[in-house]
C-alpha cells in the first residue's frame, strides 16, 4: 500500500484512507437507486442501468485510484443522466426513433473519445477559462432546477395543466407525502453531519413507503404504474445482465448536427463538472501544489475520460468525478487508497440489487430535490449587474433548462445570447474563439429546429 499510494508522502495511513473511502461510498451510493430510476425513462431496463451504474463507478473509481492517485469516486452524473433520458431520449421516442438510448450512449462514447483527446491538450483549460463566468455559473444552476423538476415531478408533487401548464399535485398522496418527509429528513440529517444523510433519506422514505403499503394508504396498482414497494428475491442476488456495446449509429448521418449538438452538450457539462470536481475535492483536502494547481491533473482528467467512455460500453450515461468525494477528503482521504474502497464497495454493492431496484421514484425524489438545492446555491455567485451580455447569458441558462425541459437549450441559448449580445454592445473583439466555435454550432443547431 504505501509503495502504490505514498501514504507516508502525503502524510495519512490504512485506517484513515479506509475509512474515508467507506465515508465517500456512503455520500454518494444513492446514485445506485437514482440512476436506473432516471435511465428507465428513456426506454432502458432499469436492472441493466444498476449493473452498468455500480460496475462502472467501480471500474472508473479504481483507474482513478491506480493512475492518478486521487482520492475521488466516479460514477454516472446527476444532470448528465437528466439530459440523457429527458432532453435526449424522450424527444426522440415522441418522434418515432426506437431504443433512442442507443443512440444516446453512442453520443456518450464519442464525448468520453473526444474527452481523451482532449486530456492530451490544453483545450479543456481553454474551454473551462474562456466561457463567461457568469454563463458557467449559470449553467449549473439551470442543471439544479431541472433535476429538482425531474424530482417533483417522479413523485406527483408537480404535475401537467392545461390552464396553468404545470401544477401542483395531489397533496393527500402517499408519494406527495413521504417524498417531502424524505427531503426534511435528509435536510435534518445534514444539519447534523450525519454521513451518508441522502442515502439514509432515501431509504427511510421507502421504509415509510413500505409502512403505508402495509397500512393501505399505499395501495399497489400495476396497471396504474403502481408497484408493491417491497423487494422481490424471485431473480435471486445475481445482478442483471448489462447492455455492453448497445449502440446506435445509423440514425447519426442523416442527423450530423443534432447529433454533434448532443456529444457537445455532454462533452461541455462532463468537463465543466470534472475539473469543477477535481479543484474543489483536492482544494478541501489541502492536495493543490504553491501555484493552486492540481498535480497529475493529466492523470486525473484521463481516468475520468476513461470512466466515460467504458460507462457507455456498459450501457450507463456519462461516468464522471464526484463531488461527494469531499465527505471523504473532509475524512483525511488524500491518496488512491479512499478511491480502492470506494471502488470496491461499489463492486459489492452488485449483491444488494434486489434491494436498490425495488426502491420507487418518490424515494429518490428526496435526493434529486438535496442535489438541485446544492447545486442551485452557484447562483449567489452570480453577478446580476455590470455587463449586459454576461448578466443575460447566465439568465438565459437558468431559465431555459428547466422551462424547455432541455439542459442542452439552456447551453444553447446561453451561449447564442453572450455572442450577439457582446455584437450589438460594440464588443466584438471580446469574443473569443471557443465562443465563436459554440456559436456557429448552436445557430446552426437553431436553424435544423427551424427546418
Amino acid at each position: 500500500m504505501e509503495k502504490i499510494f505514498k501514504l507516508k508522502e502525503n502524510g495519512t495511513d490504512v485506517r484513515t484512507e479506509v475509512t474515508a473511502g467507506i465515508t465517500t461510498f456512503l455520500a454518494m451510493v444513492y446514485i445506485l437507486a437514482v440512476n436506473p430510476n432516471i435511465l428507465s425513462a428513456s426506454g432502458m431496463d432499469s436492472a441493466a442501468v444498476f449493473t452498468a451504474t455500480a460496475v462502472s463507478a467501480g471500474f472508473a473509481t479504481l483507474i482513478m485510484a491506480f493512475y492518478a492517485n486521487y482520492p475521488v469516486a466516479l460514477a454516472s452524473g446527476m444532470g448528465l443522466n437528466a439530459y440523457f433520458a429527458y432532453s435526449v431520449c424522450l424527444p426522440m421516442a415522441k418522434a418515432g426513433i426506437q431504443d433512442p438510448w442507443k443512440i444516446a450512449l453512442a453520443a456518450v462514447l464519442c464525448e468520453g473519445i473526444v474527452f481523451i483527446l482532449l486530456s492530451f491538450t490544453n483545450f479543456r483549460e481553454k474551454l473551462v477559462n474562456d466561457i463567461p463566468s457568469n454563463l458557467k455559473m449559470g449553467i449549473t444552476t439551470g442543471i439544479g432546477l431541472f433535476i429538482v423538476i425531474v424530482g417533483l415531478k417522479g413523485a406527483g408533487v408537480i404535475v401537467s395543466d392545461q390552464s396553468t401548464i404545470v401544477a401542483m399535485g395531489n397533496v393527500g398522496s402517499p408519494q406527495f407525502v413521504l417524498a417531502m418527509i424524505g427531503f426534511l429528513i435528509i435536510a435534518i440529517l445534514h444539519h447534523y453531519n450525519v454521513k451518508g444523510d441522502i442515502l439514509i433519506g432515501i431509504l427511510a422514505t421507502w421504509v415509510l413507503g413500505m409502512i403505508a403499503q402495509v397500512a393501505g394508504w399505499y395501495v399497489v396498482d400495476v396497471k396504474a404504474g403502481v408497484y408493491s414497494l417491497f423487494p422481490s428475491l424471485s431473480g435471486g442476488l445475481l445482478p442483471s445482465k448489462m447492455n455492453w456495446f448497445a449502440f446506435d449509429f445509423d440514425w447519426i448521418g442523416g442527423h450530423i448536427i443534432d447529433f454533434i449538438v448532443i456529444v457537445f452538450s455532454f462533452l461541455f457539462v462532463d468537463i465543466f463538472d470534472t475539473v469543477g470536481t477535481l479543484i474543489g475535492v483536492a482544494n478541501k483536502g489541502g492536495l493543490l501544489d504553491e501555484e493552486g494547481k492540481l498535480p497529475r491533473a493529466k492523470q486525473a482528467l484521463l481516468s475520468d475520460a476513461i470512466g466515460t467512455v467504458a460507462g457507455a460500453c456498459m450501457g450507463t450515461s456519462t461516468v464522471t468525478s464526484y463531488v461527494e468525494s469531499s465527505a471523504g477528503v473532509a475524512e483525511g482521504g488524500k491518496t488512491g487508497l479512499t478511491s480502492l474502497t470506494t471502488g470496491i464497495l461499489f463492486f459489492a454493492s452488485l449483491l444488494l440489487s434486489p434491494i436498490f431496484l425495488a426502491i420507487p421514484s418518490f424515494a429518490t425524489t428526496p435526493a434529486l430535490i438535496w442535489v438541485g438545492l446544492l447545486m442551485l446555491s452557484t447562483v449567489k455567485n452570480m453577478t446580476f449587474d455590470g455587463d449586459i451580455a454576461d448578466v443575460v447569458s447566465g439568465f438565459m441558462a437558468i431559465i431555459m433548462m428547466p422551462f424547455t425541459y432541455s439542459i442542452a437549450n439552456g447551453i444553447m441559448f446561453g451561449m447564442l445570447s453572450w455572442v450577439i449580445l457582446k455584437l450589438f454592445t460594440g464588443k466584438a473583439k471580446e469574443i473569443n474563439g471557443i465562443m465563436w466555435i459554440c456559436f456557429v454550432l448552436f445557430a446552426a443547431r437553431i436553424i435544423t429546429l427551424i427546418a
